[in-house]
């Protein structure tokens, strides 16, 4: 029977100090099964997800069941399985020890550079500082105000609106300060452009006045127009001919049309603008309709706005902690949970089936990184494109249940005057 390896060491390759420990150390962690793999590596960027900095922060072991251990969770991993190393294993459980090993490996990983005389690491590397209560504030207070007045609005589409806003305008601004916090240099104007005249959610390039964008092309901006176009024929002409015959029916093609003048079309239109002037704001849809892989169409294609926060927010806290795979469940789970309010809430029926259809979305994404998954050729070409289709819109009645389409998508379609 076949050992199973322990996983892969995942080291900065362009760090001459960790260069020289793999060269030392190499042999050792080999004949354990360890595979040493840098960090530079195009398959472990797209693996981990990180950005660039957090990426390099830290040595990482990826497991064969995709956990990740990083910083000193690595290396008491890497010594329970060298049994010279046990003393350093039980020492490492020692909390008071722990915390000074611990600490000894920050101050070594911020100072790699210098220590092997490169000096190339700036001084100021540290790790993102959280927002604080000034960040947080607005994205815990104004949507908990809009429930507590839920009876007071005289619809439910309005209510729905103005929770939805409140939970977008919390995001942004958490978004805005982090960035602030975090050292992002951009002018006040360019900071009011993405807090009111922006829907994306990447602060950091935004407001950053040392990136210039590409002046878009004609052809995109002719895309953008027809899709607007193509929402309001949806919307203002096909819908109305449904009528009253198939309410449930006018509610979806109603909420399609909606979705490609803001989103695809409104959206894109407002990326072509700021790009001109040189913003980096790219478009928050990037034709979802091709992608080849679930994971593709959740991280690439679909909302990237709201998929990049979460991402940012919840995976990143949480991965080294729990692993990859929870990672990725527990940022579905949030996000389901935030459809939930905006949704089941505004409609008052149905609680946790938005959940439930973004939990099976992260199981699709977990089987579609398994070894099954992987022989079933499920994140790329026509099977992994027929996967995506299967899992994003076979149970998308579960995410727009009947009674919000009922209660909340038709009084709203009446209201704007489409039925």
């Amino acid at each position: 029977m076949t050992k199973k390896k322990p996983g892969s060491i995942l080291y900065d390759g362009a760090c001459p100090f960790c260069l020289g420990i793999i060269t030392r150390w190499g042999s050792t962690l080999r004949r354990r099964g360890f595979d040493l793999v840098p960090l530079q590596e195009e398959w472990v960027r797209k693996r981990l997800s990180l950005p660039e900095e957090e990426l390099l922060k830290e040595m990482r072991v990826l497991t064969l069941d995709n956990k990740v251990f990083g910083a000193m969770d690595a290396y008491v991993y890497v010594w329970w399985r060298i049994w010279w190393c046990l003393p350093l294993w039980l020492l490492a459980h020692i909390p008071g020890i722990r915390f000074l090993m611990e600490s000894l490996y920050r101050w070594v990983a911020k100072n790699r550079m210098c220590i092997s005389g490169a000096c190339i690491l700036p001084k100021e590397s540290h790790e993102k500082k959280g927002a604080g209560i000034s960040g947080w504030l607005p994205l815990i207070a104004l949507p908990a105000t809009t429930m507590a007045f839920k009876t007071h609005f005289p619809a439910e589409w309005i209510f729905m609106w103005t929770l939805a806003f409140a939970i977008y305008f919390g995001c942004k601004w958490l978004t805005l300060i982090r960035a602030r916090i975090n050292g992002v240099k951009g002018g006040l104007a360019r900071s009011l452009g993405y807090l009111l005249l922006w829907p994306g959610m990447d602060a950091n390039r935004f407001i950053a006045d040392s990136e210039v964008a590409d002046t878009p092309a004609t052809g995109e901006w002719m895309a953008a127009s027809l899709k607007f176009i193509a929402g309001a024929i949806i919307l203002w002409g096909l819908t109305p001919r449904i009528g009253e015959t198939n309410p449930t029916l006018s509610a979806w093609l109603g909420m399609l049309g909606v979705v490609l003048i803001l989103h695809f079309g409104s959206f894109h239109l407002i990326s072509l603008a700021w790009r001109s002037f040189g913003v980096v704001a790219e478009p928050i849809m990037r034709s979802p309709i091709t992608s080849t892989s679930l994971s593709l169409f959740w991280s690439e294609r679909w909302n990237r706005g709201f998929n990049q926060l979460a991402h940012d927010l919840v995976f990143h806290s949480t991965y080294r902690r729990v692993g990859v795979s929870l990672g990725i469940l527990l940022v579905f789970l949030v996000s389901g949970l935030v459809h939930d309010l905006v949704i089941s809430l505004p409609a008052g029926a149905l609680f946790g089936l938005p959940t439930a259809y973004f939990m099976i979305q992260g199981i699709g994404v977990l089987l579609e990184r398994s070894r099954l998954g992987k022989r079933l050729g499920l994140k790329g070409g026509f099977i992994g494109w027929s996967f995506m289709c299967i899992f994003t819109a076979g149970p998308a009645y579960w995410l727009f249940h009947e009674p919000f389409l009922l209660n909340v998508i038709l009084p709203f379609l009446n209201a704007i005057h489409v039925l």
